[in-house]
């Protein structure tokens, strides 16, 4: 039923390999270790390639990947199983040779393995026949309850649902029998002896008659009804300034008038020439209070002190202290230290999913894992989950704008860059400054104009268009305008706009073509169906996905959703889906910065540029150290 089994050391050498089938399986196995190992999302033991599902399993302490392949239509309950024995057995049988890092030996394992697989698939024969047991108590959602959970505390009392007030019930009638009250209703022996329910039925009867008898003579005499008055007339709203239509000359904006091309823009010649080149990484902020922190941790270990001159600084890994000792860590060890973890990732606005993620990530990466005896786990954890941030933010493929766009002029073709997002996220903004980088490195430039649904959108561009000019004026560089707008007005089809406005840049000679899009919510069908039509006919060197750095949970559901409506709305067997991030505002959110590790995460692509300010210099790159910097503040 197994297609493959081999055993391979993180460094990449195969200790041990047992093959069923003549299939290839290699691509497989190199697209686990390239996706899944390396980019350290190892919180999830399968993953599915072609046909394949492939589970694995780490060995922390000898750096073993176990790894099991078997077609995807098949459900094998015993894998789990099998892998754990596997691992078991192997780890009991080879631990010298292992131990002193022989990985070239001859490891004769057929044997051992055909035994395990056997005692597996037969353990799985007698699961599918017993009956489904019921689920111990320890299993239930109930053992989970603590007692703190269930202690009522003053001020946490239920509310006591009030009576109503027009009908009084049974018990305030044998209440007031008691009492003796004399409104109550008499209630013979005999009654007393037949049915109760007779009794309290009519017990508050009589108790409704006569709350209703009061409350007729409390009413008083209701006064006659005016006459109705006539309903008015709707009358029209007279703005004041408002114009008519004789004003409609001068308040027409689509097309310039001759005194608006003169351009009231004094251009700030200090930013000319400031982004020659590829653009400055986001820098990186003095590390100093950690450093120290984490020296005087372990400066802790080696010495006991009576008294502390200094008060140790907190961070978010002073809650592994309690750790320190424990030569072997397990899952039960750092549960709650994880537990912990999660919840500041989450602080620092990483999408919950993410962060859980992450954590089930470290946790299969550190189990198993021998510390040496002056090892601190606060280290050791920190460690791990940085490398993994850090790993997370590289990008697979380096994004060398400069370099395709030389490329594409090679092919007398123009590059073309498209830009998506939701509404008001800064597209047209930052488009904006990735063009002024652009001419800052002498790429002549055609914007766009595809948002033809909001108001103003076009001439937002054509007033960035006007800046951009007064700065790189065509004096400087041989008499060519170095930005144009090519724009059509409002209400036509985008992805119409788009194909011309690439041949007019292939025509003319232009280098770069940036398409501004509408912003448009992720759950919008016919909008959806509109920017994958506008893709699929112009075929984009690259699709840019802008969002903002203030999301949290909601940046996961935008970049799953834009990525399946390009996929599933491009009628295309390889559908062209979202190829990097633009992350607008970072400026604004401090040290709260898991929104680029959430995206990047999600789609397995690069932050190509980052918006820092409201100025043309103010776009960045991302730094990984930077940000991981942040996040472990």
């Amino acid at each position: 039923m197994l297609d493959l089994f081999t055993i391979f050391s993180k460094g990449g050498i195969v200790l041990w390999c047992f093959q069923s089938t003549s299939q290839i399986f290699a691509p497989s196995v190199n697209a686990l270790i390239r996706s899944v190992i390396l980019q350290e999302r190892t919180g999830n033991n399968t993953y599915d390639h072609n046909g394949l599902t492939l589970q694995y399993k780490l060995d922390n302490e000898f750096e073993l990947v176990f790894v099991v392949a078997y077609q995807k239509i098949l459900q094998l309950s015993y894998v789990d199983k099998f892998l754990n024995d596997i691992h078991l057995e192997f780890r009991d049988k080879y631990k010298n040779e292992l131990a002193s890092g022989l990985h070239f030996y001859e490891f004769n394992f057929i044997d051992d393995y055909k035994s395990v697989l056997l005692s597996a698939e037969q353990w799985g024969k007698m699961q599918a026949k017993a009956p489904k047991q019921m689920r111990s108590f320890e299993e239930s959602f109930k053992s989970k309850k603590t007692v703190a959970s269930m202690i009522e505390r003053k001020g946490e009392e239920k509310n006591v649902k009030q009576k109503k007030k027009g009908v009084g019930f049974a018990e305030d009638v044998k209440r007031d029998q008691v009492k003796g009250d004399t409104t109550s209703p008499s209630v013979s022996p005999k009654a007393m002896n037949g049915s109760m329910d007779e009794d309290i039925i009519q017990a508050n009867r009589m108790k409704f008659a006569q709350k209703m008898n009061k409350k007729k003579s409390v009413d008083k005499p209701k006064s006659p009804k005016s006459p109705p008055q006539e309903k008015a007339g709707k009358k029209p709203r007279v703005w004041e300034l408002g114009g008519n239509s004789k004003d409609l000359a001068n308040l027409e904006r689509t097309t310039d008038r001759p005194e608006d091309v003169q351009s009231h823009y004094t251009p700030d010649e200090e930013i000319v020439g400031k982004m020659h080149g590829h653009i400055k990484d986001i820098e990186v902020e003095s590390s100093s209070e950690e450093d120290d922190d984490e020296n005087y941790e372990e400066n802790e270990a080696y010495q006991q002190k009576p008294q502390q001159t200094k008060a140790a600084k907190g961070g978010m890994f002073s809650m592994f202290r309690g750790l320190v000792g424990s030569k072997n860590l397990t899952a039960e060890t750092m549960k709650p230290a994880l537990e912990k973890l999660k919840d500041h990732l989450i602080t620092k606005n990483v999408a919950s999913d993410i962060a859980l993620k992450l954590c089930d990530s470290v946790a299969t990466k550190l189990e198993g894992k021998v510390l040496g005896t002056f090892d601190s786990v606060a280290t050791t954890v920190k460690t791990t989950l940085t490398e993994s941030l850090v790993q997370i933010l590289s990008p697979k493929r380096r994004v060398d704008i400069l370099r395709d766009c030389i490329e594409a002029k090679k092919q007398k073709r123009p590059y073309v860059m498209a830009f998506c997002g939701v509404n008001g996220v800064g597209k047209s903004t930052n488009l904006a400054k990735i063009c002024f980088w652009l001419i800052e490195n002498n790429m002549r430039v055609l914007i766009a104009a595809c948002d033809t649904f909001r108001a103003g959108a076009v001439e937002q561009l054509r007033t960035h268009t006007r800046h951009l000019n007064a700065l790189h004026p065509a004096e400087r560089h041989d008499g060519y305008q170095m930005v144009q707008l090519y724009e059509k007005g409002y209400g036509k089809d985008a992805a119409g706009i788009a194909m011309e406005a690439i041949r007019f840049a292939k025509d003319s000679a232009i280098d770069i073509v940036l398409v501004d899009t509408a912003g448009r919510m992720q759950d919008n069908e016919p909008l959806m169906r509109a920017l994958a039509k506008l893709i699929k006919v112009n075929e984009p060197d690259l699709v840019l996905f802008v969002g903002e750095a203030l999301v949290g949970n909601e940046a996961v559901d935008q970049l799953v959703k834009f990525n399946q409506a390009l996929a599933d709305y491009s009628s295309s067997s390889n559908p062209h889906i979202i190829d990097g991030i633009v992350l607008t505002k970072f400026d604004t959110i401090d040290d709260k910065v898991g929104a680029a590790i959430s995206m990047t995460y999600i789609t397995g692509q690069p932050i190509v540029f980052v918006g820092t300010g409201q100025t043309y210099t103010d776009l960045k790159a991302l730094n990984a150290k930077a940000v991981v910097h942040a996040l472990m503040k």
